[in-house]
């Protein structure tokens, strides 16, 4: 009896929103940071839109304001799985290859919860991987955050659903940081 309790307790586990993790974003600086308890834990380059800031429909600009992560979906797939429609179409596409802007690897799927941005989940404004990752660091995406496929892959398994998510159009906020190494910091972002 208790065995089963147990387990149900702990299968329940992986649908509970995660409060702990929250993400700030700077469009400036194209950085996001994860703190968890308050803490910075991770550090990773972004693209953010070619086209701004906002959320109106039809824009492709990138929303400001607190967000959640509403859905968290290819978790398994490996790295520089091409999604069409939210599913995995079975191709794999390697970074910076020619020609190509599909979103990969994993997605992030984000809900405005301010008037501000308020479509962006009815937008489909994501965090996902890209297979330019060359261009990482600079304003290139069509309103979603863009991410190296190594670095939206260590996010998707540190963050829940449920976890804030903030982009701002100033700079990050200073966080303490986790005592010892820091974990987790693309290689690319220092």
């Amino acid at each position: 009896m208790l065995l089963s309790l147990a387990l149900a307790l702990t299968s329940c586990a992986s649908f509970l929103p995660d409060h702990s993790s929250v993400l700030h974003i700077s469009v400036p600086e194209q950085r996001m940071v994860l703190s968890q308890g308050g803490q910075t834990v991770a550090t990773y380059e972004i693209s953010t839109s070619k086209f701004g800031l906002g959320d109106e429909p039809g824009s492709n600009r990138t929303p400001l304001g607190e967000h959640v992560i509403a859905q968290k979906i290819g978790g398994g797939q490996p790295s520089g799985m091409k999604f069409k429609s939210r599913r995995p179409t079975g191709e794999i596409v390697p970074p910076n290859a020619p020609g190509r802007d599909p979103i990969v690897s994993r997605i992030l799927w984000l809900k405005g919860v301010e008037s501000c941005n308020a479509n962006a989940y009815h937008r489909y404004i994501y965090i996902h991987g890209t297979p330019q990752e060359s261009l990482i660091g600079q304003p290139k995406s069509y309103g979603c955050i863009r991410m190296r496929s190594r670095d939206v892959i260590d996010l998707y398994e540190r963050v829940g659903r449920g976890a804030r998510v903030i982009i701002l159009d100033q700079p990050l906020p200073s966080l303490p940081q986790v005592s010892g190494p820091q974990t987790a910091v693309s290689a690319h972002s220092m």
